[in-house]
């Protein structure tokens, strides 16, 4: 469950603790509409927290994500800017052209970089920003941690989805194709993005049973052969596509 209204700045407790959470709305020039996020904590690790197939900002809060990390966030190890996401407009949005969902996407990527980087900037003074996500929000935080491999130092999927072809139809330009990591991390070449990806950290969990199970060794293939460190996590847990495992996973790994 929420926690009332989401406006403002507060305090509110887990057991006995006390944590930070503050709540911002600002008109995007990037996407021409109003976008909310929700921070948590007061330092340690910035994330970036995108949420699931068209999920909004406070879903990590309500899925109990948050009071899983509740311990680390107070402790000033972890901070949690969890943003809205424009899933519907963009990649899930059946009524645009393939072009115009990449477009969207497009935007929502500047919104992310040229508007709440720059927030979490202001409220965090560490050297670079880690990606999350569980699911769809995985795949957003894989591609923008190795599309911006200066600003994000590494990303933790959790049952990430990363054959995002369907989504276009077949349809697949220059965008499309640099927007889509399994299609242009095999063939990059260029040593300023390999030489940040190697002193990057990277994360890959899934499970057993996972329906995104063959994405995420698919990418793990493709992360060893362009010989990138990383980690790759598979349990043995039952139902790992759900809220439950992805709080133990992110209590472990974020």
């Amino acid at each position: 469950m929420g926690f009332g209204d989401r406006r403002g700045v507060l305090t509110y407790r887990f057991g006995t603790q006390m944590m930070n959470r503050e709540y911002y709305k600002w008109y995007s020039e990037r996407l021409g509409r109003p976008m909310e996020l929700l921070v948590f904590g007061h330092a340690g690790e910035p994330a970036l927290v995108f949420p699931t197939s068209g999920g909004r900002f406070f879903e990590f809060e309500d899925r109990g994500m948050v009071a899983a990390l509740a311990d680390k966030i107070d402790a000033g190890r972890l901070q949690l800017f969890c943003v809205d996401s424009v899933d519907r407009e963009s990649w899930y949005n059946g009524r645009a052209t393939p072009r115009q969902r990449i477009e969207r996407h497009m935007q929502y990527e500047a919104y992310l970089l040229d508007e709440v980087a720059p927030l979490m900037r202001r409220k965090n003074a560490a050297p670079h920003l880690l990606a999350a996500g569980c699911s769809f929000g995985g795949y957003h935080a894989v591609n923008i941690a190795l599309r911006h491999p200066e600003i994000f130092g590494g990303f933790v999927s959790l049952s990430g989805v990363f054959e995002l072809a369907r989504f276009l139809d077949g349809y697949c330009d220059r965008d499309c194709y640099f927007h889509l990591p399994t299609y242009y991390l095999p063939n990059l070449t260029d040593p300023w993005y390999l030489e940040r990806f190697r002193g990057n950290r990277y994360i890959l969990a899934t499970g057993w049973d996972d329906q995104c199970l063959s994405e995420n060794r698919n990418l793990d293939r493709i992360l060893n052969e362009k010989d990138l460190p990383h980690e790759y996590y598979v349990w043995e847990a039952e139902h790992t596509h759900d809220w439950p495992t992805w709080q133990r996973m992110a209590r472990q790994y974020l």
